[in-house]
């Protein structure tokens, strides 16, 4: 009996979520008429391929020792993470690079005592937490350079450990889960507010890590807004920035760990900001007549000072395929909630904005926490299980992947049509033919986060390399078109170039320093943030 190879692809935690060939046959039809896309007979994953020798566990000292797993399917799903790219290479089995082993702490001193030993003995740290990096971010490709690569996964150190309810805020560990933070957090009537796609699988950590954004569209964006302080090991001591509501006391240590991808330390835990849970939600769904249509719409929204917890522009193409609208508009999903203070004066507000720049009201009104309205709820429905779904396309032979960027309003017409059009362009030189979708996740006052859906005809045994170059050509147009190369993925391996493109020359070289000071050996995951 072939043993599942599920946990180093999928999204699910369980075998059982693995997409079974008879759905895989239903599905390709629906395909085929639904997207107008040629599909490929469901594809049987292939067991996993041998990995190199672990060069790394029979070195470790007794204490680590008793950490550590070398299990193979271990080993492989720490080395990818859920990248198109990656979940294709999990399905073939085909592991480019593997780390030697895993490591799990239960504490912070096995962090502390795992840097010391492999500072010691030249092997490179990969932090890991929910493994939902799209961006090459877990992956092992650290160079020759190495006696082994260890993986580093904080999921043991989970937990809410403390809650100041005077300062609504809670202290944290960094391996906890989204679903087991809010469950803890809900015993305090209280809640992080903190949704992002990955919710379910990523961790406190990571978020922080990455600068992860989550489901809502205005105010609370970025886990920036939630972080009070971070504690992270690094190979010379512990960094602990200060607990405070704010300082203007000189850069700031904790700002400069959110987004450090585990170059600068392995994040331990953080104090998040929480609040309590809401009581009142109110929904709408509105039909534009085009993007630009809708996209004015939603400056009008934040230009008048309302920050909706919802703001998800979507255009014609994916507001029909999701199932939001079937008409050929743009579809603008809107809503807003509330601990206490009404939102009936918001919501009128909005709606009357929304009728002013031309937009139709296709439902609206309150909803409770559950139901909703049929439209909103289809989208809602269809972005929770996005991670699923893509496996299973995949598994038929779709190119599907997502990139998403962040531009100001004054460019953002033809900054949308231009990155559409240079992505097209590539998919259709590139597959022969495809779709590239838009929608807004997250709105600001002076701009907004474009975020595309690449779907594509894929050549089983070429996708990696078909997608590279469609990833390539879009990113190009991003960076030339005064884009970030990413909004709220990361920039991990596979952004560095653009990114290093991205930032100012003195702030790379300032950066590369503060590694150098506080990883002189170079172990904390190499070739991210700082690197090549």
């Amino acid at each position: 009996m072939t043993t599942s190879t599920y946990a180093v692809w999928g999204w699910g935690r369980s075998d059982s979520d693995e997409p079974r060939p008879e759905a895989l046959e239903q599905l390709a039809p629906i395909v085929r008429d639904h997207l107008g896309l040629a599909v490929a007979g469901p594809e049987r994953p292939a067991p996993l391929a041998d990995l190199p020798d672990d060069r790394v566990s029979a070195r470790l000292p007794a204490p680590l020792a008793g950490l550590a797993s070398s299990d193979p399917v271990d080993r492989a799903a720490h080395s990818l993470g859920r990248s198109y790219r990656d979940v294709v290479r999990g399905i073939r089995g085909r592991i480019d690079a593997a780390v030697d082993c895993v490591l799990r702490p239960t504490q912070e001193i096995d962090v502390v005592a795992a840097l010391d030993w492999c500072a010691d003995n030249q092997v490179a740290v990969i932090p890991y937490s929910g493994g939902t990096s799209v961006v090459g971010g877990v992956e092992p490709r650290v160079g020759g350079a190495w006696s082994g690569v260890v993986s580093l996964d904080l999921g043991r150190l989970a937990g809410v450990v403390e809650v100041d309810a005077s300062s609504r805020a809670a202290r944290v560990l960094a391996g906890t889960p989204g679903p087991a933070l809010e469950e803890q957090l809900k015993t305090h009537g209280l809640t992080a507010r903190f949704y992002p796609q990955s919710f379910e699988r990523s961790t406190v950590g990571g978020w922080v890590a990455t600068r992860a954004a989550g489901h809502f569209s205005t105010r609370l964006t970025h886990v920036d807004d939630l972080v009070e302080s971070v504690r992270a090991v690094t190979p010379i001591g512990i960094w602990e920035s200060r607990r405070l509501p704010g300082s203007g006391a000189g850069p700031s240590p904790d700002r400069m760990l959110l987004g450090s991808e585990g170059s600068l330390g392995v994040v331990t835990e953080a104090w998040l900001r929480v609040q309590p849970r809401p009581s009142t939600r109110w929904a709408a769904t509105l039909a534009a007549a085009d993007f630009a249509a809708g996209g004015a719409a939603v400056r009008a929204l934040l230009h008048d000072g309302l920050l909706p917890a919802t703001c998800r522009l979507i255009d014609a193409q994916e507001s029909r395929v999701t199932g939001t609208l079937a008409t050929g508009q743009a579809a603008l999903v809107l809503g807003f909630e509330s601990y206490g203070a009404p939102i009936a004066e918001q919501s009128a507000r909005a709606l009357d904005l929304c009728r002013d720049a031309g937009l139709e009201v296709i439902e609206a009104g309150e909803r409770t926490h559950a139901g909703g309205h049929s439209a909103g709820e289809a989208w809602r429905s269809s972005f929770v299980r996005a991670p699923y779904t893509r496996e299973q396309l995949i598994l038929v032979g779709v190119l599907v992947e997502t990139f998403e960027t962040a531009i100001t309003w004054d460019r953002f017409d033809s900054f949308v049509n231009g990155v559409t059009a240079a992505a097209t362009k590539a998919v259709h030189e590139v597959c022969g033919g495809g779709t590239v979708t838009c929608r807004l996740t997250h709105v600001y006052p002076d701009g907004a986060a474009p975020y595309f859906t690449v779907m594509a005809p894929a050549r089983r045994g070429s996708e990696v390399a078909q997608w590279d170059e469609v990833k390539a050509a879009a990113s190009d147009a991003v960076i030339a078109a005064g884009g970030t190369i990413t909004h709220h993925h990361a920039v991990g391996r596979d952004h560095h170039r653009w990114y290093a493109e991205q930032r100012p020359a003195p702030f790379g070289v300032a950066l590369a320093a503060a590694k150098n000071a506080v990883d002189p050996c170079g172990i904390l995951n190499p070739g991210v943030i700082v690197g090549t």
